[in-house]
């Protein structure tokens, strides 16, 4: 594993996308009160304000999605993956081999079912198409 290989900065913004792609996702408008609902919750149970639990999610999040785009890029680079369009099939493939499997079996065993896979894995998936496209496109 070559780190020197990486491309710093489309980690980076990688990142970043990862928090905007989840921002969007589960705003309340669009997956989060679903989801909720997947895990037999309701929106008004939802984890509230700021305080040190939210600052430990948001940099827990952070650093997975560091370890994830750092990984991809890894991966970009061991292929010879170069070009946007590469890097959106490449997260695809990864997507469809990697994550979206063992989130399926994590969803049906804890009792989310299908709708509760389609959510978080379809996040997965957009993540991975941006960031494959990302990391590919400055390679």
């Amino acid at each position: 594993m070559d780190f020197s290989a990486i491309n710093w900065l489309a980690v980076v913004v990688s990142v970043v996308a990862s928090i905007i792609i989840g921002s969007i996702w589960y705003h309340p408008a669009v997956f989060f009160k679903p989801w909720l609902a997947t895990l037999g919750r309701k929106y008004e149970d939802r984890p509230q304000g700021g305080g040190e639990s939210m600052v430990g999610l948001y940099a827990f999040t952070i650093v997975a999605s560091a370890v994830e785009a750092t990984a991809l890029a890894l991966v970009l680079n061991t292929l010879g993956v170069k070009g946007a369009g590469a890097g959106v099939a490449a997260g695809f493939m990864i997507w469809l081999g990697f994550v979206a499997p063992t989130n399926l079996v994590n969803k049906l065993f804890s009792g989310q079912g299908w709708k509760g896979w389609l959510i978080e894995a379809g996040e997965h998936l957009v993540y991975l198409l941006v960031a494959g496209a990302i990391i590919g496109a400055w390679h």
